[in-house]
């Protein structure tokens, strides 16, 4: 079995409640979560623990201050950092994903700011049928992200 150890990463997100979808996600599949400030809410907020239900025990969850205290951990450690983006250079679906990759993921009115994109090492879309919708809810998006990188690691049985 492969060893992997992907993380999850929302860069300034501002809807309790899709941090709290996000958060169940990340528990249910013992994903890293983590959060860098400014958040649009407080960690407290009742519509963010209602959303993650009683799964935040559950979840390993990190809080960064900001984008430059997030690198300078990040770099300490393995992996690339793989931003989602709807101008991102290639579909997340042809995108080979690696063990310990950490996939960033903007706030849900403007996506990841254009400093923290050109520092990752790729950019990837989630590709939409419609012209009608620029992208997906940020909790959908996340969950897809992290499950075909899953998938392609074989980490789902």
């Amino acid at each position: 079995m492969i060893s992997y150890r992907l993380r999850v990463v929302l860069v300034h997100p501002q809807i309790p409640p899709n941090t709290g979808n996000i958060a169940r996600t990340c528990a249910a599949t013992e994903t890293e979560l983590h959060l860098v400030a400014p958040l649009g809410f407080e960690i407290s907020d009742r519509y963010l623990k209602r959303a993650g239900l009683d799964y935040w025990p559950h979840v390993k969850l990190h809080y960064h201050s900001s984008i430059e205290a997030f690198h300078t951990m990040q770099q300490s450690q393995e992996g690339r950092c793989i931003g989602f983006s709807t101008g991102g250079r290639c579909s997340y679906t042809k995108f080979a994903f690696q063990p310990h990759d950490w996939l960033l993921f903007g706030s849900e009115t403007t996506g990841l700011p254009a400093h923290v994109l050109s520092a990752c090492d790729e950019t990837v879309y989630i590709p939409m049928a419609s012209q009608y919708v620029r992208s997906l809810n940020l909790s959908v998006s996340a969950a897809v992200g992290l499950f075909e990188a899953q998938r392609q690691l074989s980490c789902l049985e």
